[in-house]
């Protein structure tokens, strides 16, 4: 299960089936091939022709095309400004990203979104009308940072800053006891949602009855608070 990727995806509008994504760099190139997955149409967008054959090459967008972002008129003709929903991702050039997310919104996209490298470059795209910026660094950091000191948490998705949804390793202490008896919605304030089979660990059991046994070293996945993630991770 990958919790962390949902903070984005969750912000793009689910009614829509076509997205149009500029910048195919590492970023770029992974919201691409993740919507393709999903079935969504997606085009992808660069000024690199490296880039875009590439895209092609490796299928991660139904179509996709070189172009100058920060010129109106290419975005025009290539039909981008049909499109309900454009993720920038040009993050690591300020100013394309910057005049990018001007144009497209000028243009009337009703829904773009933007990478940001900095706080500073996200102000600014607020500025021009970015309706979503994300700091993907920023959040791979925030995870790593907790990976190194919970260790016993695999993945997780905040729902709001005191409730989180975390995939965590089960801890020795609760081998072969049961959900009941463990009681972990009184002790913990924590909801179990999910255990991973016993003859096929990469699969999930969903909403587990109260009599499943837990067993040490593998997998569920819980929601709550963040202080009662803490204390069954420490």
């Amino acid at each position: 299960m990958n919790l962390s990727s949902l903070s984005f995806f969750r912000n793009l509008r689910s009614q829509n089936r076509q997205f149009a994504v500029i910048g195919l760099g590492r970023f770029g190139r992974a919201v691409c091939a993740t919507l393709h997955s999903l079935g969504y149409e997606v085009l992808g967008i660069d000024s690199n022709e490296c880039q875009v054959v590439q895209a092609l090459t490796d299928q991660v967008a139904a179509h996709a095309i070189q172009l100058d972002s920060t010129q109106p008129v290419a975005l025009k003709e290539a039909g981008i400004l049909d499109f309900d929903t454009v993720i920038v991702a040009i993050g690591n050039y300020v100013q394309e990203s910057i005049i990018t997310t001007l144009n497209v919104k000028e243009a009337g996209v009703p829904h773009v979104v933007a990478k940001a490298s900095s706080e500073i470059h996200g102000k600014l795209l607020k500025r021009v009308g970015a309706d979503l910026v994300v700091y993907p660094e920023h959040q791979m950091g925030c995870e790593l940072a907790r990976s190194l000191t919970r260790p016993g948490i695999l993945d997780r998705f905040e729902l709001d800053p005191d409730h989180s949804i975390v995939e965590v390793i089960v801890p020795n202490a609760f081998d072969q006891k049961t959900i009941v008896e463990l009681d972990l919605r009184h002790k913990y304030g924590l909801t179990v949602m999910a255990v991973s089979k016993e003859d096929s660990p990469e699969k999930f059991e969903i909403n587990p009855s109260p009599g499943t046994r837990l067993r040490a070293d593998s997998i569920m996945v819980v929601i709550g608070s963040n202080k009662g993630i803490d204390r069954l991770t420490t």
